[in-house]
């Protein structure tokens, strides 16, 4: 029998991607899509999917919105997210989540994922079982890194985080699908809320913060 999944990401082009990837897979039924939290939630409850994977960044709220929303019932979150940030895994968890993996996940993988996850597993990208473990453990401030995160906007954190890494506009732009001008502005709202002056300082407070 097939596992039903419900797709929750606010790009149609991711969604049709991992659509095509999981329509290989005989073990794996997509009933439907999301784009945000409002219809993720009516489509969970419309649909009752064994899991939805589910992007951390939604319009209306995050995927940690969604969960809240849904509340305890018998369906099963696996984070799909390009963020591999502590505070992101550690608060998507917290939030209800099962598993947590990336979008550079590969097809067959993310088929395995979702069958460990209908069976009661939780599932994580090999790096970050390692901030899970470390939260619980107490070595991850996650307080701390939240009061500062939550000057930004969703999108802000997105764009902050690339170019932390080193992404030059250009690329942060195409990997978010959105302009370069937009990319600017989303820079400039974040050095003015965080205080700081250049890429450079940008990627050493991430860096402190083990958001990289």
């Amino acid at each position: 029998m097939s596992t039903r999944v419900l797709i929750v990401d606010d790009h149609a082009m991711f969604r049709a991607g991992v659509r095509s990837e999981l329509a290989a897979a005989p073990s794996v039924d997509v009933v439907a899509e999301a784009e945000d939290v409002d219809s993720a939630v009516a489509a969970v409850l419309a649909h009752a999917p064994e899991v939805v994977l589910l992007d951390v960044h939604l319009p209306g709220g995050g995927g940690a919105e969604v969960m809240r929303r849904v509340g305890p019932s018998a369906t099963r979150f696996l984070a799909l997210s390009v963020s591999d940030a502590a505070e992101d895994v550690i608060g998507t968890i917290r939030a209800g989540a099962r598993g947590y993996v990336t979008k550079t996940i590969t097809g067959p993988e993310l088929v395995s994922a979702i069958a460990r996850v209908a069976g009661g597993d939780a599932v994580f990208s090999p790096r970050l079982a390692g901030f899970v473990l470390d939260a619980f453990a107490g070595t991850i401030e996650v307080a701390a890194v939240d009061e500062d995160l939550d000057r930004l906007t969703e999108r802000e954190r997105e764009v902050m985080r690339l170019i932390a890494r080193g992404y030059s506009y250009k690329e942060v732009a195409g990997e978010l699908f959105i302009s370069v001008k937009t990319v600017e502005t989303h820079m400039s709202a974040v050095l003015r809320k965080l205080q700081l002056s250049s890429r450079h300082e940008l990627t050493r407070w991430a860096s402190d913060r083990r958001l990289l």
